[in-house]
């Protein structure tokens, strides 16, 4: 066994776990993680709180 053959080996074993943490990542069982970490950036209520605050601030001046 040559270095190319360990190559090939370790090809083979990276592309399969790649293509199983792909499957994890879009399998049924996620779904509800994914649609939660999607709504992340929409369901900060302090942002909304500082940037109202900001803009009230800025009305004044």
């Amino acid at each position: 066994m040559d270095i190319n053959e360990l190559r090939g080996i370790h090809t083979l074993v990276l592309m399969a776990v790649f293509i199983g943490i792909i499957w994890w990542a879009f399998s049924a069982h996620r779904k509800k993680a994914n649609e939660e970490a999607a709504h992340l950036p929409f369901d900060d209520d302090e942002v909304e709180r500082r940037t109202l605050e900001q803009e009230k601030t800025e009305k004044k001046q």
